[in-house]
């Protein structure tokens, strides 16, 4: 479900913004009771001051001091699922980026994903904002929510086919248009890689392609759609493989991210590529040991059939680059390596443009989006050179899985290029971050586009 925010002509309840640093600003009228209850101020705290007839005469909520919003982003938002049900309107207490963090917080805890249950009934709205862009930030949620909903859709309903029909609804949408080659197609198209991944499911492999746009910098997006991930032959085990109908969350990302650019009609070329597969065990399954011949012509070893998502994006990389495009930008939840190194809230990401790695952090602390860049250290090279082929897909020792993956990636890449491996998922509920699925550096990259693409 997609929130949005209710029209300043609503009548609303008054919501006072309190620094646990300045207890002075509640207002006189409630301060003694504030007092009596343990009001402090902090993130998150709400507080229901009644009026005379038991309505509720306003609302404090708590912005914690400014130690502890070091610590917890969209500390304000968490209101929206403590208040009573109403609607509310912040009066006083924010400004500036703060008052557009929490209005976007706000839309952002409101999400709902009730395809399998019944939507929540009792509403706690926000009046758009005086003096922030609302019909932006309304557009930028509904990218976030349409991550979530796709990531959080279980694999019965979220096979190819169905990545493929969230695809053409985007398009439709924004009047992009899209190509998808399917099946056996993709051999006699030069998918090889995309092909052998998938063909062992019941539903067929497939490149999913959509375009929008006429002028400006051409921006391509990279996600991988791997609906569900058994590992294949090397199949993983069960602790491994309940999360797995995630592991298409590199595509959500790009669907979300690419939601947001157009609905915000910005003045770009955008090119999205999805590889959509399923890894699966069958007669035909992909087995270890194999060598295949990717669309770049590189010849890859297959170590493990687990590092599966490597395979697919190297042939959509290679499709990216054959057109003079001005940046490539690669998501994927692609190895548990780069979790161990920076945990589920960091969005790390590789580039060799400074440029590029400062405006993307700057972004993300503007946005409270956190990346963290990682290097594409050219030493661990001849790590992922296995001596029977050019590359190897699953290097032995374990060692910086995140940094090999990535300079995997790399060389089937001939333009300015970007690599997030993302998570995808909230393993616990944090303001304005549910459990569950959850777009990871697409507001980054979005606030940083006028700097990447010279916008």
């Amino acid at each position: 479900m997609t929130a949005t925010f209710a029209s300043p002509d609503t009548a609303a309840i008054p919501l006072h913004i309190i620094d646990a640093d300045d207890l002075d600003s509640i207002p006189a009228s409630a301060r003694d009771w504030a007092a009596t209850c343990g009001f402090k101020g902090k993130s998150g705290a709400t507080l229901v001051i009644p009026a005379a007839d038991g309505a509720v005469a306003m609302a404090l909520v708590g912005r914690g001091s400014a130690t502890s919003r070091q610590r917890t982003r969209f500390g304000v938002a968490a209101a929206a699922r403590k208040l009573p049900a109403g609607t509310y309107a912040i009066v006083a207490g924010l400004t500036g980026p703060a008052l557009e963090e929490a209005a976007l917080g706000w839309l952002l805890e409101s999400y709902d994903f009730s395809r399998y249950k019944k939507p929540k009934s009792d509403a706690v709205r926000l009046v758009a904002p005086s003096g922030i862009d609302a019909a932006r930030l309304e557009m930028i949620a509904a990218g976030e929510a349409l991550t979530r909903d796709l990531i959080n859709t279980p694999t019965n309903d979220m096979s190819p086919a169905d990545l493929e029909d969230a695809a053409r609804s985007l398009a439709r949408r924004h009047d992009a248009k899209i190509n998808v080659i399917t099946g056996d197609d993709l051999i006699s198209s030069n998918f090889p890689m995309i092909h052998a991944v998938g063909r062992a499911s019941a539903t067929p492999p497939r490149l999913i392609e959509m375009t929008w746009g006429d002028t400006g910098p051409h921006l391509t997006l990279v996600g991988k759609g791997v609906c569900f991930d058994t590992g294949g032959l090397n199949i993983k085990p069960g602790s491994s493989m309940g999360l797995m109908k995630k592991d298409m969350g590199g595509a959500a990302t790009t669907l979300g991210l690419a939601s947001m650019i157009m609905a915000l009609k910005l003045p770009i070329r955008l090119r999205l590529l999805i590889p959509a597969v399923e890894n699966s065990i069958s007669a035909n399954a992909f087995r270890p040991q194999d060598i295949l011949t990717s669309r770049k012509g590189l010849t890859v070893e297959i170590n493990n059939t687990d590092a599966e998502g490597r395979l697919v994006l190297a042939d959509a990389l290679a499709l990216a680059c054959e057109e003079d495009t001005d940046l490539v930008i690669s998501m994927a939840t692609l190895t548990g390596a780069a979790r161990v190194a920076v945990g589920p809230d960091l969005s790390p990401f590789f580039t060799d443009d400074d440029a590029a790695a400062t405006a993307l952090t700057k972004a993300a602390a503007q946005v409270a989006d956190p990346v963290w860049r990682l290097p594409f250290h050219a030493p661990y090279e001849d790590m992922i050179e296995p001596g029977v082929a050019d590359l190897d897909n699953a290097p032995s020792g374990g060692f910086a899985g995140a940094i090999t993956a990535a300079l995997f990636l790399r060389r089937f890449v001939s333009r300015p290029y970007i690599h997030f491996d993302i998570y995808g998922w909230n393993p616990t509920a944090k303001p304005a971050r549910p459990k569950g699925g959850v777009g990871m550096g697409a507001r980054a990259i979005l606030d940083a586009l006028p700097d990447l693409l010279k916008l």
